[in-house]
């Protein structure tokens, strides 16, 4: 039975739509931060997402932080959704105008992606399944936002999440420490961060 409170995706235009033959159809969506600010809550709010920095927000402090990125033009928060159901958060950004750009020589093309997976559910974790799905994220950030390079900086003490980037074909930079961020709107601690670099001929090779 279908939960009311479920947002309907559906009728939303996506941004990217990819049929993975023998995974399913991934729809990249851009959030909505009323609609989706239950499901992301819940995602966040585990210990699994220690790192991700939200576990300590309520329902609406997670919708405030989504409807404030909603205003910036640099940094933009999407809704993976996978047969209908939401499977990830995508985040992309201009590294020019994030902290990172204060940690390594920004190239033009670059484009910052932050990702958090939906827990795996009932079925448990699937061979194979991550990687097929960062391959159709990869698609929409490189190739259709037509960029160069993607950087990313995860946690230094995730290191699933390094090795998974490390995987995909990522290749690793430094390990440097992104500097706080004390502003009006956005507060962000002091973060030891492993920079990560994927070049779309890698990712794409013609």
């Amino acid at each position: 039975m279908t939960d009311p409170r479920t947002p309907s995706y559906a009728d939303r235009t996506p941004l990217h739509e990819q049929h993975l033959d023998g995974f399913g159809t991934v729809r990249v969506l851009p959030l909505d931060a009323a609609e989706d600010a239950g499901v992301i809550h819940r995602w966040v709010s585990e210990e699994r997402a220690a790192f991700w920095g939200m576990t300590e927000l309520t329902r609406d402090q997670v919708e405030a932080v989504y409807a404030h990125m909603d205003t910036l033009d640099t940094h933009h928060a999407h809704l993976v959704v996978k047969d209908g159901e939401p499977v990830a958060l995508l985040q992309t950004y201009e590294p020019g105008a994030d902290r990172v750009s204060e940690c390594y020589d920004v190239e033009p093309g670059d484009i910052g992606v932050h990702l958090l997976l939906a827990p795996a559910g009932a079925r448990g974790a699937r061979p194979g399944w991550t990687a097929a799905l960062a391959g159709a994220l990869m698609a929409y950030v490189l190739l259709g936002l037509d960029r160069t390079r993607i950087v990313v900086d995860p946690d230094i003490g995730n290191e699933k999440a390094i090795a998974r980037f490390l995987r995909q074909g990522f290749t690793a930079g430094p390990a440097v420490v992104l500097p706080e961020v004390d502003l009006p709107d956005v507060h962000l601690p002091e973060k030891k961060a492993q920079l990560a670099f994927l070049r779309r001929e890698v990712a794409f090779p013609a």
